[in-house]
């Protein structure tokens, strides 16, 4: 169980972290959708990126409100996609909650990248209050990543 605060009156909501994985959690003050980062989804609260499917990217992606999420859109078989693991891995852990690190498998998750054109990967895309923002395609070096995400904390 975890305590959430609402971004949208700031109401205090415990949240179940395996309900929360399920489905959407939402302020029972306000009925706000509470933030996927905060509200247990895995989205950086363990130190490591949040795997997001075709199912789930509504919630985990478009439903973290005003946090930033950096969705890493990968396949296991792309060289560049795996030296890129350790630095979103480290950013995921030094998230403490400023943006969401997530990832995205390509291969098994067609609809999402077609939706967003992913045409060469990696390519990261960054959502803030449920609009994508920006893009960054191919193996950025991490204070890049960093300063892009900078921008919409």
């Amino acid at each position: 169980m975890s305590v959430v605060t609402c971004p949208n009156c700031g109401a205090k909501n415990r949240v179940d972290e395996r309900r929360a994985q399920q489905e959407q959690p939402k302020c029972g003050k306000c009925g706000t959708p509470l933030p996927a980062a905060a509200a247990g989804t895995g989205a950086g609260r363990n130190g490591h990126p949040v795997e997001v499917t075709d199912a789930t990217f509504q919630q985990a992606v478009l439903g973290a409100g005003s946090t930033p999420v950096l969705l890493d859109c990968w396949a296991p078989w792309c060289g560049p996609c795996r030296m890129l693991a350790p630095t979103l891995e480290q950013l995921a852990g030094e998230s403490k909650g400023r943006y969401v690190i997530a990832k995205l498998n390509t291969d098994e998750n067609p609809r999402t990248a077609s939706q967003f054109k992913i045409d060469a990967i990696p390519t990261m895309l960054i959502f803030k209050n449920g609009q994508l923002v920006d893009r960054i395609t191919g193996l950025a070096p991490k204070q890049a990543i960093v300063q892009k995400l900078a921008q919409y904390a």
